[in-house]
Parts: structure tokens; C-alpha cells; sequence
């Protein structure tokens, strides 16, 4: 159902059952899948494409142009997942032409009201984002991580997956999967537990991600020896293996 006071383009694809509020803004070039409901006073720019069962809330903000003085007006998009909830005056930009064209949201992410998700980000599946929580530009978040109201991450930081972000923190460095981080200038503070528990991770799991994170990050070794005490004395498990090569690969550094 499309309420007869909103402004819908001729050449946006919407679903048959999804519903658009009163005097919300669809542009050109617009995908709603089935089953989302686009509530009042909503607007979505050109090049946005939202998956089925969507439900986004009054006054936020999709597609917009990206704050990037190097965007030249290229096309370039915003794609969102299935069952996402996006709540009020969330903002949330398209990509750039050297970002990829995209900006990504993924499954059943949660993004609280004021939410900004800067150009070329991509955020995984199953990410909450709590109040005024803030993405510059060109960001990955790993699937299931939390992050905390008034955090803001720097641009080109990535968040592994399972991790847990404290309200307030400033990210500047890349934070590991499955931790915990916060403060002012975010630090590391063991690994997400409850995170962990809750999503179904095994004692055993655990216990070996301990014993890789008390090598890196708590006995002194630089990373290079500390990695190879790893491969010595953690049972190579997958969720190991991922921890160590999402620090080998970082670019920008790990917050510690």
C-alpha cells in the first residue's frame, strides 16, 4: 500500500505488499523488497535497493550523496539486506567511484536512531548500532558485532566479527573479532564473553581464543613472535585462525 501523499517515482520498484508511508520521498531508480514497510516522512534517493521485510522508520535518510568531495555525481548505490530495522533520523550515504559504487548493509541488522553509515561501508549481517553511533567513510563491520551509542569510528577501520564496542569510544585502529573494546581512545578488554556465549560458541572455542588473545596482547611479545607462540600452543580452530589472520592482514593497525 502506498499512502496518496507520498511522492513515488515512476521508475522505483516497489514490491506489491510493501507499504510507504504518508509523505514519504521515493526517487528514481528505487528496490523495495516485499514485505518492507516504509514508514512517514522517510526519504530515499536514487540508487537505493532495500531487501524484503525491511521496516525503516520516520525521518530516516537513505541514498543520499556521499559528504565526499570526490564524488563527480557517478552512480553509485546503497544495498540493503532482508529484515533490517533502520529507526528514526538514521542516515546512510552512497558509495564512492574509488570506494566500489556501494555502500552495504547486510541481513538483520539493527541500526538505532541517529545511526550514520558513511560511504563505501559495509556492514555485515546481524550488526547492531546503538544511538548516534557514527561510520566515516570506507568501514567494514563483521558480522553479529555490537556497536555502542556515540561511538565513532574512523574511516578505513575495520571491526571483526562478534565484536563488542563500548558506548563512547573513539576507534582509530582496527579492533579483532570476537573482543571487547572501549574508551575515549578505544582499548582492548579481554574478549566478548557474554557476545560469545550468547551466540552458541563452544567452552572449548573459548578457551582457545583466550589463550591466543593473552599471547598477542598480554605478554609483552611483538606481534610477529607472539603470532608464532600461537601456532605453538593454541589448538588451530578455525575461530583461532581467523583472529590471527584478520590481524596479519590489518592495514591500518590493531587497537590494543
Amino acid at each position: 500500500m502506498i499512502h496518496p501523499t507520498a511522492i513515488v517515482s515512476n521508475n522505483a520498484q516497489i514490491a506489491p505488499d510493501a507499504t510507504i508511508g504518508p509523505y514519504t520521498i521515493i526517487g528514481d531508480n528505487v528496490i523495495i523488497g516485499a514485505g518492507t514497510q516504509i514508514m512517514p516522512h522517510v526519504v530515499i534517493d536514487p540508487y537505493v535497493e532495500i531487501g524484503a521485510n525491511c521496516r525503516i522508520f520516520q525521518y530516516a535518510a537513505i541514498g543520499a550523496e556521499p559528504q565526499a568531495v570526490k564524488f563527480k555525481d557517478e552512480e553509485t548505490w546503497v544495498k540493503i539486506g532482508n529484515g533490517c530495522t533502520i529507526r528514526e533520523f538514521v542516515t546512510i550515504h552512497r558509495g564512492t567511484e574509488s570506494g566500489g559504487k556501494l555502500t552495504q548493509i547486510g541481513d538483520n541488522c539493527l541500526l538505532m536512531a541517529y545511526t550514520h553509515i558513511a560511504h563505501d561501508c559495509r556492514v555485515g549481517r546481524n550488526v547492531v548500532m546503538s544511538n548516534n553511533a557514527t561510520l566515516a567513510g570506507h568501514i567494514i563491520i563483521g558480522d553479529h558485532a555490537s556497536i555502542g551509542g556515540l561511538v565513532a569510528i574512523h574511516q578505513f577501520v575495520r571491526v571483526g566479527e562478534y565484536a563488542f564496542v563500548g558506548g563512547k569510544s573513539a576507534v582509530v585502529k582496527d579492533i579483532p573479532p570476537y573482543v571487547l573494546a572501549a574508551g575515549d581512545r578505544a582499548t582492548l578488554h579481554g574478549l566478548n564473553q557474554v557476545g560469545l556465549k550468547r551466540h552458541g560458541f563452544t567452552t572449548s572455542a573459548v578457551f582457545q581464543l583466550k589463550k591466543a588473545y593473552r599471547i598477542i596482547f598480554r605478554i609483552g611479545l611483538t606481534l610477529n613472535e607472539a603470532i608464532e607462540r600461537v601456532a605453538a600452543e593454541v589448538e588451530p580452530i578455525p575461530e583461532v585462525k581467523h583472529f590471527i589472520d584478520f590481524i596479519k592482514s590489518s592495514e591500518r593497525g590493531i587497537t590494543r
